[in-house]
């Protein structure tokens, strides 16, 4: 199973709209990405969030429980 780390920011960034803040970027299948950006369907996050990409994920800050889960689940020996 591929998942895809778009994104290595941890902090808010200032110049967000309020709405943006509460946005996170998240790790999901590869595939299931690619399929997303082509067919609109719903992806399922390492943390579990299930919804439809449609920004650019460098934008905003890495979902802090996908952080950990993937750290947990593949940086640890």
């Amino acid at each position: 199973m591929g998942f895809t780390d778009t994104v290595v920011e941890t902090k808010a960034d200032p110049k967000l709209s309020n709405e943006d803040k509460e946005r996170f970027a998240h790790y999901a299948e590869k595939d299931q990405v690619t399929e997303s950006y082509v067919m609109g369907t719903p992806v399922v996050a390492l943390c579990g969030k299930i919804w439809v990409p449609s920004r650019d994920p460098s934008k905003y800050p890495l979902c802090p429980t996908c952080k950990e889960l993937f750290a947990s689940l593949f940086l640890s020996e």
